[in-house]
Order: structure tokens, then sequence, then C-alpha cells
């Protein structure tokens, strides 16, 4: 058995043209490159249950020969693959179950192995050259060619970096240089679950933070990592359908897990300062602005404008409100793609990889390694005193600037809270979090009332003061009613017991 670890990345098929000739891989090569064609056939049963099992099964022909290949047991970190791989020849197109289970592979059951069959093939050509980069050994593999599930095909044009020697750091390093030269993409898929989801003509859904599983960590920066990890994972696995408008959730996740990650990183920073850290929070803090305006457009015209327009349907100067504040929406959410499409955005998620293998975890104080429940007490208690301090001080009626460093506070505790939960009773950490989310949703809603006030200031013409006027008139009497909300909520909350006390 080997460990294969791996940076998969995508790119157009004529910058992988300019790729080959680029004099950066002459420079770096210690040979010269080679091409040869893989034709590769998977298999699974007809209900998949090799793929349920996080497993692929494949056979591969180099030439004349075959060699049988399963994988599993990995995961994906910003587009850093690891897995388990198990590969033997075999005399031809045929599977060899013995010659598996005799180099090490977990024995399938026979219900698996009778019922075996084609779900699809990839089909490419493979130029590689071994590179010297920094002391490590990597195997550059250009892919270039076709996945195929019946009359289903999906185009190949890739690059895979694979560590033969050395760190993961020097992968992502080594991405960067090359992101210095063509346009490229982190790839968190593989071929083997494009294959899947055209075999099985499935698009990938919205995927939703995990919850913290903190039992394997063995002290806080470990819980930390993993949890910095996680949120990238959240991240990634969201802009593909956020970029092509699948569904407005898509959006909506890429916000959450930008939160979350500023969160963390937030935490993180309390270890010891790092300029790549702090370099790289900000542009996290930046791309969360610029989704943040994308949504408050949203949230105007979908839960501010569309109420009222539903109370009086037949006003002509609302419906021209809604049509230039939908037309702005579609501005900002045109910007928001641009910046998910954009290089920067793939730089910054290669630094993000480069700097989680990189020196700043292994040069930290002694005091970061105290015991990761003692740890999750400190920041918890900080960030709930943070919480208590901003409510007592709240002052209606002129509240709004108060109310919104409250939301931020609350906003940073529960995300915290949520993190950390699983490392204490459940019950009372599922009732604390549900009761600070009641808080932050009745604190968002005041936000966005007030945010709507602004943005009528940025539609207000002349010919619509009449209307705006009207709006307001409404937003004013729906946030004079939350507030009451407020009032009773908060002092429900500030009497709540700690779930980590």
């Amino acid at each position: 058995m080997a460990l294969e670890t791996e940076l998969k990345l995508r790119i157009a098929p004529e910058h992988l043209n300019r790729l080959r000739r680029h004099p950066l891989l002459k420079q770096l090569s210690a040979a010269r490159a080679s091409t040869r064609k893989l034709y590769n056939i998977y298999y699974d049963t007809p209900d998949l249950d090799l793929h349920k099992s996080a497993m692929a099964l494949r056979l591969r022909r180099i030439g004349k020969q075959w060699l049988q290949t399963m994988k599993g047991d990995g995961g994906v970190q910003a587009g850093l693959h690891q897995r388990n791989e198990w590969e033997t020849p075999v005399a031809g197109e045929a599977l060899d179950f013995a010659a598996l289970q005799a180099c090490g592979a977990k024995r399938l059951p026979r219900a698996v192995r009778d019922n075996l069959q084609t779900v699809f093939v990839t089909d490419f050509s493979r130029t590689s050259r071994m590179l010297d980069f920094e002391g490590a050994q990597i195997e550059l593999s250009m892919d270039s060619g076709v996945i195929r599930a019946g009359q289903a095909s999906r185009p190949i044009s890739e690059l895979e970096l694979e560590l033969k020697s050395g760190q993961p750091l020097q992968l992502f390093r080594l991405a960067l240089r090359l992101l210095d030269s063509v346009p490229l993409e982190i790839e968190a898929t593989s071929k083997a679950e494009y294959g899947y989801r055209l075999y099985a003509n499935i698009q990938p859904g919205v995927v939703t933070a995990a919850k913290s599983d903190l039992s394997q960590a063995k002290d806080s920066p470990a819980a930390l990592q993993q949890i910095i990890w996680s949120c990238l994972f959240h991240l990634q696995a969201n802009v593909p359908g956020a970029i092509r408008k699948l569904d407005d959730e898509y959006l909506h996740q890429v916000r959450v897990a930008l939160r979350r990650l500023r969160v963390v990183l937030g935490i993180v920073q309390k270890f010891r300062d790092d300029d790549e850290l702090l370099a790289m929070s900000n542009e996290v803090a930046a791309l969360g602005l610029e989704l943040g305006r994308s949504r408050d457009w949203d949230v105007f015209v979908t839960q501010t404008l569309a109420p009222v327009c539903a109370r009086m349907p037949q006003h002509a100067g609302l419906r021209q409100l809604v049509d230039a504040s939908a037309q702005l929406r579609e501005q900002h959410h045109g910007q928001v793609c641009d910046a998910l499409q954009a290089q920067d955005f793939q730089r910054l998620l290669l630094r993000f990889g480069a700097w989680m293998n990189g020196d700043y975890w292994r040069q930290l104080p002694a005091d970061a390694a105290i015991s990761l429940p003692q740890f999750a007490v400190q920041i918890l208690q900080r960030r709930s005193r943070q919480v208590h301090k901003l409510g007592k001080k709240i002052d209606h009626p002129a509240a709004a600037s108060q109310l919104h460093q409250l939301r931020i506070a609350c906003k940073k505790l529960r995300y915290s809270a949520e993190l950390f939960a699983p490392l204490f009773p459940q019950g009372r950490a599922a009732r604390y979090v549900g009761a600070l989310g009641e808080l932050q949703d009745v604190l968002g809603a005041l936000n966005d009332m007030t945010t709507a006030q602004r943005l009528l200031d940025e539609l207000g013409t002349q010919a619509w003061q009449e209307t705006i006027s009207l709006v307001r008139g409404w937003i004013a009497h729906d946030y004079a009613q939350r507030l009451a909300e407020f009032d009773r909520i908060w002092r429900q909350f500030s009497k709540r017991k700690a779930f980590w006390g």
C-alpha cells in the first residue's frame, strides 16, 4: 500500500499547451518529459456500493500492460488529495481479486464482487516530467482527454502534482509558481468523482458546514487546523454552484464559510504574530465584504420590498423600484462571481494550503498546547463576556450602532460555540446555540432594516421620492416591532447559563 499525495489543478486546454512550452518546466526538470495514453475502466455495483464507501476500483491500460488499482480511506484539503492506493499488474482486461488481496487491499464482499460492472471510463493522454523543486521531488502530469459514461461525456484538462519526496508545502508553493505563468484553479473533485456524476446524472448538492469532530485532536492547535481545513472545504465545495447560479443557497453557504473562517483565524491569531496569517485574514475579510454587499441587495429585494409589494400589488412606483433594485442586485451578483473566478481567489486558496503545511504550526509557543477543553472555555468565556457587556449598553431609541456591534459579537460567539460544542454536553450546548441563534436572527433582521434605509438612499431619485417614503414608513413600522421582540429575547438570553461552565 502507498499513500498517494497529489495536488490537482484545472487548466484550460489553451493554457495547458502554453505551459508545455514554458521555460520554468525545463528549468526544474530532472529529465525529458514523457507522454503516454491512459485508458481506465472504473467498476462498481449498480447501487454504487464502492462509491458510497469512498472507494474506487479500476483497470488501467498503459500500452499493452494492465494495472489494477483500488483507492480509498482518504480526503481532500484545499485541493490536496491524499488516499491509500493498492496497485498490482494483472494479466489482461479482467479483475483479479486474489491479486488485489495479495497486495494488501481490503477484501471485497462476494455480493459486491459478483455485481461489479463498468460504470465509466477515462481516456486521456498524460505528459509527465519529474521536477526538482525546493529539495522536493514532484511529478508534474498534464492530462488531456475525456470521461465517458454511456452517452454522456466530460473533457479532461488538468494538472496533477504528485509528491514523490518532500513535504506537501512544496506542492502548494510549486502551484503558486505555476500560477504566475498560466491561469489555474484548484480541483477538489477527482476524475473518478466526475465519472460517477456523469453515470448517475447528478449535480453536486449544496454543502453545509460540517459538525466539528475534535475527538482525535491532540491539542488546541491541531483542533484549529482541522477546523480551518473544514472551513476551506465548505468554501470550495459551494463556489462552483455559486458561480453557475444553480441555486441562491450556494452563494449563501460561501458567505457562511467565509464568516466561519474569519472567526477561526481570529482565534488562531492569538497564538503568535504572523504576517501571512494577517494578510490572508484581511483578504478573507475583503472577500466577505464583497459578498456582504451582494447579500444586502438580495435581502432588500426578497425580504424588504417583496412584502411591501404584496400589500400593494398595483402600485406602479413600487414595481419600478423593484425592477431597479433587481438590476443592482444582478450587478452585485456578477461582481461576486468575478471575484470567485479571479486568479487572486485561487492564489489565496493555494496560500492557505502552503501556510497550513508550513512553519507557523511548528513554531507555536509552549503555552499554545494547553488542553483543548481548557482552550475552548477561554475563547467562549471571552466572547460571552463581550456579548453581555455590549447587551447591557443598548440605549433605545438611538441604538443602531450598538445593536450592530452586539450582532457581530453574537455572531462570533455563535460560530465559536458551534465549533467547540462537541467537547461539552450536547443537550445543553444545543439549547444554548439555539437561543443564541434566535437572538442573532432578530439582530440580523434589525440590521437588514437599517441597511435597507441606506440602500434606499442609493436608489433615491426625485421621481421615486413618494414611493421611497412609503417603503421607509413600512420599514420603520416593522423595525419598532422587531425592537420589541429583541427586548424580550435579550432578557431571556441574558439569564441563560453557559453550557461550558
